[in-house]
């Protein structure tokens, strides 16, 4: 008798492991009046925006840098990056810290200027599909997938895609600035 209660409760365990794997939750926000999603896992936090300093000769899409806890962080105008324009800095925006995964294999963190963040979903596997294809020359790898939630799809974008490796080649610089700058201080 034992052991069938002991079987159960494995069995039943493992139904709930599955259903978990199946849902996943994600931070949603908005870019240029559009909903978008990071897998909440891959966010470290959100901060208010601070003054961000410019950095010369980067592309528009970086917006500055800033200054956290004394790491030099990079800050990606999601906005600018998509082409929808410049994000005009409000009460509401703010900077959605990732780490995006350079091509030298480590993880940089950056910051991503939002216009706000709404609140954390949850998606079902069955309700998501993958990215659509727009045809030769539209680059699509920095979605992740289309998630359905209620009548809506939100674009669940892909961090580790967002940014070129010629992008990824820039933000290296600006992390390799960082180390110069606290080599110079010491």
């Amino acid at each position: 008798m034992a052991e069938l209660i002991t079987g159960y409760g494995v069995e039943h365990e493992q139904q709930l492991e599955h259903i978990e794997e199946a849902v996943q939750q994600y931070l949603t926000f908005l870019v240029a009046d559009k909903t978008y999603a990071v897998g909440i896992l891959e966010v470290n936090e959100i901060i208010e925006v601070s003054e961000m300093t410019d950095v010369p000769m980067m592309p528009d899409f970086i917006r500055g840098v800033i200054n956290l806890r004394g790491q030099v962080v990079p800050v990606i105008d999601l906005a600018s990056r998509m082409r929808r324009g410049t994000t005009a800095i409000s009460k509401r925006s703010c900077i959605v810290l990732v780490r995006i995964r350079r091509t030298d294999g480590e993880k940089q963190p950056v910051g991503m200027l939002v216009d706000s963040v709404n609140e954390i979903v949850e998606i079902n596997q069955d309700h998501m599909q993958p990215a659509p294809n727009m045809g030769n020359g539209i680059d699509t790898r920095f979605i992740e997938a289309m998630g359905r939630v209620d009548d809506h799809f939100i674009i669940l974008l892909a961090i580790d895609h967002i940014l070129s490796h010629e992008q990824l080649g820039q933000i290296a610089q600006i992390a390799d600035l960082d180390e110069a700058m606290l080599q110079n201080d010491e």
